[in-house]
């Protein structure tokens, strides 16, 4: 990794402290970003991470410590405060104006462009930002029909237009697949070789080490080490964020699978996806890799009956399937857990008890049709207590914990649902690495007890590690499925890259 171009710090914050009521979310913390560095900071949910970079963008400001920008004190009231400073901020989710083009999203936080758009002029100077990137995108595209990879891309150029100094990157690789990480690290490098300072937020550990040039550690709002990367280990920071040990954070085991459960033969869906064949047994983890918009999700959608396929054949424990619903889905035995949890997947106003409850809710109605809370709450202390989420209460809103919790709540939402099979989009998409750890046994359990998973993850160390076999897709096609043993990194995205059609039995 390339050193600082200068030892003089573009900005400090020293000694910040911040309390929410009773919460101290930060406690004298001190960080430093030079020009031409990627500062990488890690901890878990909970750690800090979020006040920090709120501190620094504006919208927040600390009780104690300062901020320093060129060794001057500044005091940031807002985020367009901050954008005049040159401090901008891209998140997991790009915010980008689906109407509107390429270019005026790129602009679209200018005001000094004149009471007459010279549209040539913005064009132009669009085209001259994403060339500085060796970025290829049409300028007059309307947003909305970018990939997640290409609207970061736009957020980026963004930021440049702004003349950033520093840029925050939060999370931008959490819906990324490897080859849409290796674009967006490109375009880190072109960031860094222009001297901007880029403080990386990541909860995957082989991407910290490998972008990072200086790597900070948040445990419990406190400052555990601040240290070149060539003088860290891997596990050494994990146990700082955790706070004690950690051995192996991919827990699956061998499991002998059990009966054949479902067989799928030729399923398609017109202009969505094809001919996808494969078998899933009781007690095996079937691995869907791929990058994004291979189809994946697609199928999963077709399985549980939200995009029901228009051609192929299903086979659920020996017999033809109809799925049309989610109700036909459920009703086999199937649950979907969607990777969209705060969108889709749970309903943030509502507490732990009723979030469980909803797939299930007749079973909690009494004679009169009134819900049996009692019955509500016991049901929802049992995944409490056996899926270890974190909460006071079942009767806190769902909205108020932390994300890994969140994911736990929606897991314990569907296996309530008692399911044979269980489809798992994104587990563990934005989450810590301890929460990540805990969803990983929690799959090896249900492996363990007989339950069929189907595994989606754009984390490829994550399916390779869960998975008894990967079954491979590019473009709405399938390209092959590898058995645990043959399953290797290269093999897996040589496939998903189209490189190598390899035919597969699927039916092994």
């Amino acid at each position: 990794m390339a050193e600082p171009t200068t030892q003089a710090p573009v900005m400090e914050m020293q000694h910040v402290s911040m309390r929410f009521d009773a919460t101290q979310a930060l406690e004298d913390v001190s960080l430093t970003l030079y020009s031409g560095e990627v500062h990488a900071l890690i901890g878990e949910n909970g750690a800090g991470k979020s006040t920090l970079i709120k501190i620094m963008t504006g919208v927040h400001r600390p009780d104690t410590g300062t901020l320093q920008l060129d060794g001057q004190p500044v005091h940031i009231h807002n985020s367009q405060e901050a954008q005049s400073l040159g401090i901008a901020a891209i998140y997991q989710e790009p915010m980008v104006f689906p109407d509107l083009n390429v270019a005026e999203n790129i602009f679209i936080s200018h005001r000094n462009r004149g009471m007459v758009m010279n549209w040539g002029r913005l064009y132009k100077d669009a085209e001259a930002i994403l060339a500085q990137l060796d970025v290829k995108l049409d300028v007059r595209m309307p947003a909305r029909g970018l990939t997640l990879a290409a609207q970061q891309a736009v957020e980026i150029a963004k930021a440049i237009s702004l003349k950033v100094r520093v840029l925050i990157m939060d999370e931008p690789t959490a819906s990324l697949s490897a080859h849409e990480v290796d674009q967006l690290f490109r375009l880190v490098g072109a960031l860094r070789s222009q001297g901007v300072a880029i403080l990386f937020i990541g909860h995957r550990m082989e991407e910290v080490f490998r972008i990072a040039d200086r790597i900070t550690v948040l445990r419990d709002g406190k400052l555990i080490s601040s240290r070149p990367r060539r003088e860290v280990k891997r596990d050494q920071v994990i146990r700082e964020m955790v706070g004690r040990e950690v051995g192996d954070f991919f827990a699956k085991t061998q499991v002998e699978r059990g009966a054949l459960l479902m067989s799928v033969h030729g399923l398609s869906r017109e202009g969505v996806f094809s001919d996808v064949i494969f078998d899933v047994h009781q007690g095996e983890v079937l691995g869907f890799a791929g990058l994004i918009g291979a189809g994946r999700t697609d199928v999963a959608l077709a399985l549980f009956g939200i995009a029901p396929a228009d051609g192929g054949t299903i086979e659920f424990e020996g017999k033809a399937a109809k799925i049309h619903s989610s109700k036909q889905a459920m009703n086999l035995g199937i649950a979907y857990v969607t990777e969209d949890r705060r969108g889709l997947g749970l309903s943030l106003p509502m507490s732990v008890a009723t979030n469980i409850s909803l797939p299930t809710l007749r079973r909690y109605l009494n004679g009169a049709g009134l819900i049996r809370r009692s019955a509500e709450q016991r049901t929802a202390e049992e995944y409490r207590d056996m899926l270890m989420i974190r909460t006071p209460s079942v009767e806190v809103e769902v909205g108020k914990l932390s994300g890994g919790n969140q994911q736990k709540v929606m897991l314990s939402k569907w296996l309530n649902a008692r399911p044979k099979l269980l489809i798992l989009d994104e587990p563990t998409r934005g989450i810590d690495v301890r929460a990540k750890a805990e969803v990983h046994h929690i799959i090896n359990d249900l492996a363990e007890q007989g339950l069929a998973i189907i595994l989606i993850s754009s984390d490829l160390p994550e399916v390779l590690a869960m998975s008894d076999r990967v079954l491979v897709m590019r473009e709405g096609r399938q390209m092959g499925i590898y058995d645990r043993a043959e399953a290797t990194q290269e093999a897996i995205m040589t496939a998903a890259m189209g490189q190598h059609d390899r035919a597969v039995e699927a039916h092994a």
